[in-house]
């Protein structure tokens, strides 16, 4: 069947007060954005509650594709339109129901499906109310596709049937990612390693509305070349969904180094965290973010204890920390990874700076100012050290 129409339904939207249009806005602009980017030709519209996308000579399952990686689409309806009269008005019930009889016979070929219709008049001037018209359709799609049933409290099949400047038939209701649009929550800098679950945190944040940028600690000789581009294309991963990334890569190497000769072993972990947090900070900072973003669950690993996580917000003084997967099993991490098409990557065998100095026998209940007060012993050099870590800083824009 050729479709006329995409109806774009969200949730979180409709409940907004006085500034839903700039929700709305943001959504249409994502839209426009993702549509961009596949052939076909599509207007995107708004109209008292309705996000309508009209296309031609376009691929269906490209279209889908790209609208399902909208964040704040919750539904996307195929939908077929019957266009007003010359006059300006909307057909008359025998055009409507031949075109409903058809409608039916193309989407549900087989004709055993049990059915309701549910009418949406918000144009009032309609002859029949919604209950009548309903009725009505109703009874001339039994008598046109016999085999079908009709059942109002559980059918197979929902047909819609709104009444508006057109009218739009529709019956199916594909899923949407969810969220709130891209770019109505402020920026974030997200901290991506070439583990599981940054990409997935990174995703997690950006479909509530936030945009990202990200920073990748490197740590040449010990990392290689591939776990770099590992990163790269998680970072491009994650960019399907969050837009551009403007991704910064820093040499960590020199700052690794210091800290695993002045340091006591079993510590080393939790105080390169701190480094790594205070850089992410001070960049984040410079891009105008509102706060960082990790992707640390509790209990995961010997740095992610209730206690290790407290002495890494501690270095972070300026903003707040967000772990949207705090709470979640492994698992859980796992299957949104292999949602977004992270999963295979993320799992190629390239280390990264965090396991390749990771202590045999780590603290698990380190206490801040203990951390504090080893971290005393690279007064010497670290400030510098850190300095030239931001200096060097290599920015990439990434984008999918």
């Amino acid at each position: 069947m050729q479709y006329h129409a995409f109806i774009i339904k969200y949730a979180e939207i409709g409940v907004k007060g006085k500034n839903r249009y700039v929700f709305e806005d943001a959504l249409m602009k994502r839209i426009k954005f993702a549509l961009a980017r596949i052939e076909g030709e599509f207007e995107v519209t708004r109209t008292a509650g309705r996000i309508y996308v009209e296309a031609r000579k376009y691929d269906f399952d490209e279209t889908i594709a790209a609208l399902q990686k909208v964040f704040g689409i919750i539904g996307i309806c195929p939908a077929v339109s019957i266009e007003r009269d010359g006059d300006g008005k909307l057909p008359d019930f025998d055009k409507l129901s031949q075109k409903v009889c058809e409608f039916m016979g193309a989407e549900y070929p087989d004709g055993k499906q049990s059915f309701k219709v549910q009418v949406r008049r918000v144009d009032k001037s309609y002859p029949l109310d919604s209950m009548e018209l309903g009725a009505m359709l109703g009874a001339d799609i039994l008598a046109a596709h016999p085999d079908m049933t009709v059942d109002v409290h559980d059918p197979d099949v929902l047909l819609h049937v709104e009444l508006r400047e057109k009218i739009n038939l529709y019956s199916r209701v594909i899923p949407g990612p969810g969220g709130m649009p891209l770019g109505t929550a402020g920026k974030a800098m997200l901290l991506l390693s070439g583990g599981i679950d940054s990409p997935v945190a990174g995703y997690m944040i950006a479909k509530r509305g936030v945009n990202l940028e990200a920073v990748y600690f490197n740590a040449p000789p010990y990392t290689s070349e591939r776990a770099k581009q590992k990163v790269i294309d998680l970072a491009k991963t994650v960019s399907v969904y969050a837009g551009k990334i403007k991704l910064h890569i820093i040499n960590f190497t020199d700052i690794q180094m210091y800290i695993y000769e002045k340091c006591p072993h079993d510590e080393l972990t939790i105080i390169m965290r701190r480094y790594m947090m205070r850089i992410a900070e001070e960049l984040a900072t410079r891009a105008d973010c509102m706060g960082l973003v990790t992707g640390e669950s509790i209990g995961q690993v010997a740095s992610q204890t209730m206690q290790s996580l407290a002495c890494t917000d501690a270095a972070v003084k300026t903003m707040p920390v967000y772990r949207p997967l705090i709470a979640f099993d492994k698992q859980d991490i796992v299957d949104i990874s292999i949602k977004i098409d992270a999963y295979e990557t993320s799992i190629l065998p390239y280390e990264d700076c965090c396991t390749i100095f990771v202590a045999k026998h780590p603290v698990t209940k380190p206490k801040v100012h203990i951390m504090e007060d080893h971290e005393k012993y690279l007064a010497e050099k670290i400030d510098e050290l850190v300095q030239t870590a931001l200096d060097t800083d290599e920015i990439l824009e990434i984008e999918a």
